[in-house]
């Protein structure tokens, strides 16, 4: 077997290596479930976890939780029903505790449920919202209503867009609590607490609100999430300002506060701030008044494996005969960017860094600005990623131009490059010294061929960064079988891209990576193509390299998301077009068909005797 053979074989398993350790490293994001939910609770003094949570043993967790989901099957419940949201409200504790999303289904099946965000104790994945007061001098657990009292409904029939509802829960010594509870067109609760005294002496309380997420299963500690590299899920904090992102794991090693009696971080805020927990494309944050003073706190109460996002206002003194109230807001819903940007717009403190921008935050935020106003005007966001790759490259193209006609003169340089190789034999040094006497001659810069290159390497993360974390690209079609731009190609050459009457592998298999579909296809032949304006390299290992790179890159991007390899196919194509223009304008016709008709040239044996 001749070298070139080894070096064939030898790459060809090399590029199948690195594309299987590329999804041991980085596997595809799983496919999307709903979300889940939670429980919680008061103590003396300050809000802590469930009564049971951290002071009982595992056996008494288990029953008080057995006795709370029974309690929780039989208790009254309101409807909320508004154009985007449907659940209801539970009077035990007068807990949100069973929300959908009208507008969002679990997948792209025709009888695929709504997406479902919280659900009630009991269920698999409990997930709610809690509000209460905590008891301060003078006052004892009894006297104010607990996460498992049982409120009347004083007012309203359904919860819904300017029908709000009232409930209310009344004490033996004169106190009365009332819970207001109103909802905005799209996901926003106001939640206003309201104590009256007409006792004889004066009450101090601090109210409280709580999201409280339960672990999947007994014996599991976290909820149910898709674990992507790139892809923050757990508690999301804002702080005067300083956004705080913290996930389960790393909830659960918090240290003991003594204050708390649970595993906490506490955050004092003094203007502004929020917190919640943030899943891919869902969110319930809780957000205080503007103004106040408060503390914020994610907690983990390792009995009941229940994470918690509470906010607790300062302590409130009812004197006799008086009443005291404090709103808080609730979001829960899709982190939508026109919708939350115009929460901020209201009021809510960088509310739009609720979405996960990443580290090139600077680059994600406009491309997506830039992408959802061109989607704003065409309605299809798979023609929308073609239209921002032309104006991405419109705004390169100034270095585009001088990086191709630097590259079209070091082309018009190559036969004095050549002499001065010869004439330099073996001095390596004699012949970069008149190699760079040659590019200051000429004005090259033998480098600038790379700019283009290197700025599009944060831009390509950028904008998968925007496709897979940003909900508008969510089932997003393009046209025909593309219909979730979100999701790798369907399609597939195991049935001739779906001419064929059988289907292709499932997304997630390795035979889904082998019989690639047709996007990650024509993403390979681009690439080919483009690298076809130059002739090949004439160190053979380099040639190899290059020769080899287009199919490595066609199966590695192939099951990334099909919005990326749309905008990959449509940057290579409009790159082509460019060096081509440019290059040939500046005296250098590149020889595509020459250098295509050369690569497929067997290369000659030679005679080893």
């Amino acid at each position: 077997m001749d070298d070139q053979n080894k070096n064939l074989i030898l790459a060809t398993a090399l590029s199948f290596l690195v594309i299987l350790v590329w999804f041991v490293l980085f596997p595809p994001p799983e496919p999307e479930q709903a979300p889940q939910e939670t429980a919680v609770t008061s103590t003396e003094g300050e809000v802590a976890l469930a009564p049971s949570a951290a002071d009982t043993t595992a056996a008494g967790t288990t029953a008080a939780l057995e006795a709370e989901v029974e309690a929780e099957a039989e208790a009254p419940r309101v409807k909320i029903d508004t154009p985007r949201l449907t659940g209801s409200i539970s009077l035990l504790g007068g807990r949100i505790d069973d929300l959908s999303l009208k507008d969002y289904r679990v997948s792209l099946a025709e009888d695929a449920e709504i997406v479902k965000l919280l659900s009630p104790v009991g269920s698999q994945s409990a997930y709610y919202a809690l509000y209460g007061w905590a008891p301060s001098a003078g006052l004892t657990g009894q006297d104010v209503p607990g996460p498992n009292s049982v409120w009347a409904l004083e007012q309203g029939e359904t919860l819904g867009v300017d029908n709000p509802i009232t409930l209310a829960w009344s004490n033996d010594n004169g106190l009365t609590f009332r819970r207001t509870i109103s909802v905005d067109p799209d996901y926003m609760f106001s939640v206003t607490q309201s104590v009256e005294n007409t006792s004889q002496a004066g009450a101090s309380m601090a109210p409280y609100g709580i999201l409280a997420r339960h672990g999947m299963g007994e014996d599991a500690d976290l909820p149910e999430l898709k674990n992507f590299f790139i892809l923050h899920e757990g508690v999301i904090n804002m702080t005067d300002g300083t956004l705080t992102e913290i996930d389960y794991g790393d909830v659960r090693d918090f240290d003991i506060d003594p204050n708390e009696r649970a595993q906490a971080e506490v955050f004092q805020v003094k203007e502004n701030g929020w917190i919640g927990f943030t899943d891919h494309y869902w969110m319930t944050t809780l957000i205080p008044a503007e103004g106040g003073n408060f503390k914020s706190a994610a907690k983990y109460d390792a009995h009941r494996k229940i994470y918690q996002a509470e906010t607790v206002l300062p302590t409130l003194t009812v004197a006799p005969g008086e009443t005291a109230e404090v709103t808080t807001r609730l979001f829960a819903g899709a982190k939508e960017w026109e919708t939350i940007r115009e929460y901020q717009d209201e009021g809510v403190q960088k509310f739009i860094d609720s979405i996960d921008w990443g580290w090139f935050f600077f680059l994600t935020k406009p491309i997506f600005w830039l992408l959802h106003n061109i989607n704003v005007l065409i309605g299809n966001m798979g023609w929308s990623i073609i239209g921002l790759t032309l104006i991405i490259k419109a705004i390169l193209f100034p270095l585009a131009f001088k990086s191709y006609v630097s590259m079209a003169k070091m082309k018009e340089l190559q036969p004095q490059m050549e002499a001065l190789k010869e004439a330099a034999g073996d001095d390596r040094q004699k012949m970069q010294q008149g190699m760079m006497e040659l590019y200051k001659k000429e004005k090259v810069n033998p480098a600038a061929g790379c700019l283009p290159i290197l700025l599009q390497i944060p831009i390509f993360f950028s904008l998968y960064k925007v496709i897979f974390v940003t909900i508008e690209l969510r089932q997003a079609p393009w046209f025909g079988p593309f219909r979730d731009l979100s999701a790798p190609d369907p399609t597939s050459i195991l049935n001739f891209f779906g001419w064929l009457p059988w289907a292709g592998p499932q997304p997630e298999s390795l035979m889904a990576l082998i019989f690639i579909g047709i996007l990650p296809l024509l993403l390979g032949i681009s690439m080919w193509l483009q690298q076809k304006l130059n002739p090949a390299p004439t160190d053979p290992t380099q040639a190899m390299i290059f020769a080899w790179m287009p199919w490595v890159f066609m199966f590695m991007l192939g099951s990334f998301a099909s919005g990326l390899v749309v905008y990959w196919i449509a940057n290579n194509t409009i790159t082509f077009t460019q060096q081509y223009l440019i290059m040939r304008s500046q005296g250098y016709t590149p020889d595509v068909f020459g250098n295509i008709k050369s690569g497929f040239k067997r290369t000659p044996k030679t005679d080893d005797k």
